[in-house]
C-alpha cells in the first residue's frame, strides 16, 4: 500500500442496541494496531478520536433512538475524513456502531469522482423506524444513505448531498438473506441492488471478493469498504455486538475476503464497525487475533488459518 493510512477513532454507540461499541477504538489501539501497522512498513497517521458517546435509551424518540447524537457523530467523522483525504491518506475509521459509516461516506462528498461502497455485512441495514420496533439506527444506516422515504429526515439529509448514494453506488457483500427483514428484502428487489450472497463468499472468499471488485471498479473511481465484524461467526471469534452463533464466516474466511478488497488501488476508506471488546476473551486474545488479521489485510499478507 503506497499511500499513508489515516486512522480515525469513532467511539460512538449512539445508534446501537446497547453500550460497548464505544470502547472499540481504544481497545484496537491498546492491542497495538498503530505500531503493528508501522512494523508492517505502512505509513500511519493517527488523527485521534471524535467525541465519545455511550448508548443510552431515548424514550423521546423510541423508533429512532439518539438520532441527534448519531447525526453529530456522523458529522464529526465526516470532518475528520475530509482532513485525511486532503492529506492524500486512506481513511481507516474505527467504530463504533454502523452509523459512523454514514460519516465516512459523507466525508467524501461532494466530489467530482464516482465513489462506491462495498458493504461487507450479514445484514443489509435497510430498515426504517416503521419496519422494526427496537429503534436502533445501526441497522438502518444504508436506508438513510439511499434516501428511503420513510427514513429519519435528520439522518437522511445531514450530508452534503441527498441521497448520499445512488443504487448503483452500493454493493451488499456477504449478505445473508435469512438475516434480512421482509422490509429489507423488498427494498433490495425494488432498487435492484447489487449483492454477493454469504454462501458465495463462504465457498470462495478471495474469488468472491475479486469478482466484487471487478463489478465495482467498472463505474467507481473511489472504493469505500464498510466491514461489520458481525459477519464473523461469534462462535469462532466473539468480536461483535451481535452474538449470532453458528452463522456468518469464520474469521479466517472474512479476512481473506477483506484482504482482497482492500488491495484495490481505488481504496479510499475502510470503516470497521460493531466491535464490542467486552465480548472477547478476558486476556485480550480475541482482539489481538483480529488486529493481527487486520494488519495482514492492509499489508497484503494473506490471513493464516
Amino acid at each position: 500500500m503506497d499511500r499513508a493510512i489515516g486512522i480515525i477513532g469513532a467511539p460512538s454507540s449512539a445508534g446501537a442496541f446497547s453500550p460497548g461499541q464505544e470502547k472499540a477504538p481504544e481497545a484496537l489501539r491498546r492491542a497495538g494496531l498503530v505500531d503493528r501497522l508501522r512494523d508492517a512498513d505502512l505509513v500511519v497517521v493517527d488523527h485521534g478520536d471524535i467525541p465519545a458517546w455511550r448508548w443510552r435509551p431515548d424514550p423521546g424518540r423510541p423508533r429512532a433512538q439518539n438520532v441527534g447524537d448519531v447525526v453529530t457523530s456522523a458529522l464529526n467523522v465526516a470532518e475528520k475524513v475530509r482532513t485525511v483525504l486532503a492529506a492524500g491518506e486512506i481513511a481507516l475509521v474505527l467504530g463504533g456502531d454502523c452509523t459512523v459509516g454514514l460519516g465516512t461516506v459523507a466525508g467524501h462528498l461532494p466530489n467530482d469522482k464516482t465513489l462506491g461502497l462495498v458493504y461487507f455485512d450479514l445484514h443489509p441495514d435497510l430498515n426504517v423506524p416503521d419496519s422494526v420496533p427496537e429503534g436502533a439506527l445501526d441497522w438502518m444506516g444504508v436506508a438513510h444513505m439511499l434516501g428511503e422515504d420513510q427514513a429519519v429526515p435528520e439522518l437522511r439529509e445531514f450530508g452534503p448531498r441527498q441521497p448520499l448514494l445512488d443504487n448503483d453506488q452500493l454493493l451488499l457483500f456477504a449478505y445473508a438473506r435469512e438475516h434480512a427483514t421482509s422490509w429489507e428484502l423488498e427494498v433490495i428487489q425494488r432498487r435492484s441492488l447489487q449483492t454477493v450472497p454469504l454462501e458465495e463468499v463462504a465457498a470462495h472468499p478471495e474469488a468472491a471478493a475479486a469478482a466484487a471488485l471487478q463489478r465495482a471498479e467498472i463505474g467507481w473511481d473511489k472504493l469505500l469498504i464498510h466491514f461489520d465484524v458481525d459477519t464473523v461467526d461469534f462462535t469462532d471469534a466473539p468480536l461483535s455486538e451481535n452474538t449470532g452463533r453458528n452463522s456468518g464466516l469464520p474469521l479466517h474466511a472474512a479476512l481473506l475476503a477483506l484482504g482482497t478488497l482492500v488491495q484495490s488501488l481505488r481504496l479510499s476508506a475502510l470503516t470497521i464497525t460493531e466491535l464490542n471488546p467486552d465480548h472477547g476473551a478476558e486476556d485480550g486474545s480475541t482482539i489481538d487475533r483480529f488486529v493481527e488479521g487486520l494488519v495482514g489485510c492492509l499489508a497484503g499478507v494473506p490471513a493464516s488459518a
